[in-house]
């Protein structure tokens, strides 16, 4: 399964040089979100919708050293849709593509093919 992350391009480029990705909710969550093909329209429409300058992080999960849990989206509802939450910084090795994420013409997200991170 593929797993996702969505992040700007320019917090990419600050993690290539840093050799990792801590994102913006590691250091006040614990954890970094990610998502599968299928969801990751779901938290992108919630928080960047209309957003161009994105990209998807596609992950391989053996390449990380944190934990990898997969949660309920909505902590309330355990029968939300769980999502893979990354439990410690985002080594950038453990990053095998980079690919463009863009929102239709109305600023809008759509789910992905699944098995694809584009």
């Amino acid at each position: 399964m593929t797993i996702l992350h969505f992040c700007s391009r320019a917090d990419w480029a600050a993690a290539q040089s840093a050799g990792e990705y801590r994102g913006d909710t590691l250091d006040t969550e614990g954890f970094i979100h990610c998502s599968t093909a299928e969801l990751v329209h779901v938290p992108a429409n919630l928080i960047a919708r209309g957003r161009t300058d994105l990209v998807l992080l596609e992950l391989d999960p053996d390449r990380v050293d944190a934990p990898l849990r997969w949660e309920p989206g909505d902590p309330t509802d355990t029968a939300s849709p769980k999502f893979p939450h990354l439990y410690g910084p985002l080594p950038v090795a453990a990053v095998v593509a980079v690919h463009e994420f863009q929102p239709d013409e109305n600023g809008a997200f759509a789910p992905l093919a699944a098995g694809s991170g584009t």
